[in-house]
């Protein structure tokens, strides 16, 4: 039921601290579904870039950025959505995290037109792209982004959607994007070493 058990143990015991326990019921009730609804499933279908978060079996976390061409992630159902994996510096932290622990977040922002979020929290499980497209056919290319390809899957049950409001949301200018390098190992392509760690490691500090 909507609404219904919101939240953790650790928001309900600082809601009684600081007194937002009414203000917390009315956005449990008012705004937190465990589905998603037409309205979210139209906003998912037009966004072109994704913030995840995971933590392994620890409690560890990592945020990590996705994104594609429109419809990348895709809604399986009202309880389902997708979401692919591409080649990428094989560390695989985010894939790591959801094999020890299912537990994902996933945020939506629209920067650009209603300046508006959603969140969307569920259990993951990863998936091979030729398994999950044996049963939908209907999955985005997998070459769809300038030659990359899609190795896998991340699948997610549904479990809380609700908003981001939009007080705190930049206004953000599309621009065209430049071409690059997909699938390379070129550093300088890449960006690879932007911040200096590898240079820094290899003079010792």
């Amino acid at each position: 039921m909507p609404g219904t058990h919101c939240g953790s143990d650790g928001e309900h015991e600082l809601q009684d601290r600081y007194g937002t326990q009414d203000r917390a019921d009315r956005f449990y009730q008012d705004q937190v579904l465990d589905h998603l609804n037409p309205a979210m499933i139209e906003f998912i279908a037009r966004m072109d870039m994704a913030f995840i978060a995971t933590s392994d079996k620890h409690g560890e976390c990592d945020a990590s950025f996705r994104a594609g061409l429109p419809g990348f992630l895709h809604v399986i159902d009202e309880r389902t959505i997708a979401y692919p994996e591409y080649r990428g510096n094989g560390v695989l932290a985010s894939l790591g995290n959801i094999l020890e622990n299912p537990h994902i977040g996933v945020l939506l922002i629209d920067f650009v037109r209603d300046l508006i979020g959603l969140h969307i929290n569920g259990s993951a499980r990863i998936i091979e792209d030729d398994a999950l497209r044996r049963h939908l056919p209907d999955l985005p290319s997998p070459h769809s982004l300038r030659g990359r390809i899609v190795e896998r899957w991340v699948v997610v049950q549904v479990e809380e959607a609700y908003i981001h409001c939009r007080k705190h949301i930049p206004h953000l200018a599309p621009a065209v994007r430049e071409a690059r390098e997909w699938g390379t190992d070129n550093v300088r392509a890449k960006g690879g070493d932007y911040f200096g760690a590898k240079a820094g490691a290899l003079a010792g500090h």
